[in-house]
């Protein structure tokens, strides 16, 4: 009898019986915490790197562990995963259910309506997740801060709270736009070009769809160009969201998408967005990978002992 995974070795390519929607949603979010929790230190690198590049500073991994210590690439880690609870959730399971809708309306699934759903479910999943992304980038980034300016949160939950206290309700939407904006290029870039790939890498190196080097050669594709597509909004995304008032004025120093993305490259030309790429790529490469192995492997799991 073969194990669940020696059969996800050989092959995962189980279709006798479709998947409920309730495992397709249990087994993206599960899949997508679990990803998460491999690659949240590149995310850590990521955003500290970008930010400290926005202030003039100069960003050194070694200077920042040294000073920290190792846990602190763990920053945030909670809010993290409770990100990915909402967004890997219903990103790929909302992505999933509306391409087997279409296909049963159309009688076929091609690339333009795996583009077109990709990019509305990955914006829907932002949106409803953008809370928890607010509070990811400002738990990994406050310990770079100056003693003064720094928030100190506790926790998640403290995260949270403050929030909502000290600065309303639209806090937690701050940097939405270039978010959500994101997630739609992710959508597209990552989701479509992933199934996409999957297929084309089954003709042109022999691959079984949905055994280990499908997924690994196909999640690293994807994940590639979607990292070069979406770094631009990343970037504004984390400005966004860890901004505070000008002292003088008390306004915001950015307040839109467009306007973050002209004021950048006004100010510190388009490769200021790239700062930070390598983790970045890292971050969004090894999440695409190890996630959706771990949402494969979930899934024949389930199905070996049903």
């Amino acid at each position: 009898m073969m194990t669940p995974m020696s059969r996800y070795l050989a092959t995962s390519n189980n279709e006798s019986k479709p998947l409920s929607k309730a495992v397709i949603f249990g087994s993206s979010g599960l899949g997508g915490c679990l990803g998460w929790v491999v690659v949240h230190p590149f995310n850590t690198i990521a955003v500290r790197h970008n930010l400290a590049t926005m202030s003039g500073k100069d960003f050194c991994l070694k200077t920042m562990i040294k000073e920290n210590g190792f846990m602190t690439l763990y920053d945030g880690l909670s809010a993290g995963v409770l990100r990915q609870v909402f967004y890997a959730t219903s990103r790929f399971g909302l992505y999933e259910t509306f391409r087997d809708y279409a296909h049963e309306i159309r009688g076929k699934t091609d690339f333009a309506s795996r583009v077109v759903i990709g990019a509305i479910t990955g914006g829907m999943a932002a949106y409803i997740s953008c809370p928890m992304e607010v509070a990811v980038v400002r738990m990994s980034n406050d310990k770079t801060l100056p003693i003064d300016q720094r928030r100190n949160y506790k926790g998640v939950v403290d995260t949270g709270t403050r929030i909502l206290k000290e600065e309303g309700v639209g806090a937690f939407w701050r940097g939405s736009g270039p978010f959500v904006t994101r997630a739609m290029m992710v959508g597209v870039f990552q989701v479509a070009t992933l199934d996409q790939f999957k297929e084309l890498y089954v003709g042109w190196f022999n691959q079984k769809k949905n055994s280990i080097p499908n997924v690994f050669c196909s999640a690293m594709t994807s994940g590639l160009i979607y990292s070069l597509a979406t770094m631009p909004l990343e970037s504004s995304k984390n400005r966004m969201a860890s901004q505070k008032p000008d002292p003088k004025t008390g306004k915001l120093p950015y307040t839109g998408t467009l306007q973050t993305l002209t004021k950048v490259m006004k100010q510190d030309g388009f490769l200021a967005f790239y700062n930070g790429f390598l983790p970045y790529y890292l971050r969004c490469g090894g999440h695409t990978v190890s996630m959706f192995i771990f949402v494969q492997l979930i899934r024949d799991s389930y199905k070996s002992f049903m």
